[in-house]
């Protein structure tokens, strides 16, 4: 449910991010090469679904990226089906601007370590966070709760 009370601006990326069809349209590029051109802020995360085991798919922004780290947060909370599967079953392959399907270790950050990306991604994207977060916030009714994960190489043997 997205709040009425909640800027006009960010009720519209509200409903842009709430329509599965809009968000899903990147994602047949990515699987079939073209992921480059969406540059290096997003990332297409293939997980598993936890009831059906079947591949998923997602394309979600890089809030943060380290060496051999990415960080990206869900906006729509625990809520999201791409965060639940991920949380029931770890499995995650990512594809990037210039990698395909390269598999993962998936680590669901803390509460505090989650509130210090979030906060140095506003720092880094001051407009952009602004209006996200208030996006969220519209549809969580009130201060959203933004989880974040972090996908590093998977452990060795």
């Amino acid at each position: 449910m997205i709040a009425a009370d909640a800027p006009l601006l960010d009720r519209v990326f509200a409903r842009l991010l709430a329509t599965p069809r809009l968000m899903r349209l990147p994602i047949p590029m990515y699987r079939h090469g073209f992921g480059w051109m969406f540059g290096d802020r997003f990332v297409m995360i293939e997980h598993l679904g936890r009831s059906s085991g079947e591949p998923r798919f997602v394309v979600v922004e890089i809030i943060s990226r380290d060496r051999n780290v990415i960080r990206v947060a869900s906006g729509f909370g625990t809520r999201s089906q791409w965060y639940k599967n991920l949380v029931a079953n770890g499995v995650a392959y990512l594809s990037t601007a210039r990698a395909r399907r390269v598999p993962a270790r998936v680590r669901i950050l803390s509460a505090a370590e989650s509130d210090r990306v979030l906060a140095a991604y506003a720092r880094a994207n001051p407009t952009a966070w602004k209006h996200l977060k208030g996006a969220m916030d519209s549809i969580a009714g009130g201060d959203a709760v933004i989880p974040v994960i972090e996908f590093t190489p998977p452990r060795a043997g």
